[in-house]
C-alpha cells in the first residue's frame, strides 16, 4: 500500500499541474508516483482476483482455467 504521504504529494502534484506548469522534475517525480501507484492497484486487484471462485446459477464451479492456472501459482 501507498504511504498516506506519497498519495498526498500524488495529489498536491495534479492541482499544482491544474493551475500551472510543472517543472521537469516535478513531472518526472509525477510520473514516478502514479506508475508506483499503479503498480499497488493492479497487485491488490490480481491478489483480489485469486480468492475468487465463479459458480453458475446451477451451482458448478465454471471459474476460468486463466484464473483458476493463477490460484495454482501461489
Amino acid at each position: 500500500m501507498l504511504s498516506k504521504d506519497k498519495i498526498a504529494r500524488i495529489n498536491e502534484l495534479a492541482n499544482k499541474a491544474k493551475k500551472e506548469e510543472l517543472t521537469q522534475e516535478e513531472k518526472q517525480e509525477q510520473q514516478t508516483l502514479r506508475q508506483e501507484y499503479l503498480n499497488n492497484v493492479r497487485k491488490s486487484f490480481k491478489n483480489h482476483m485469486k480468492g475468487m471462485t465463479v459458480i453458475d446459477p446451477n451451482g458448478n464451479d465454471v471459474t476460468p482455467d486463466k484464473l483458476k492456472q493463477l490460484k495454482s501459482k501461489k
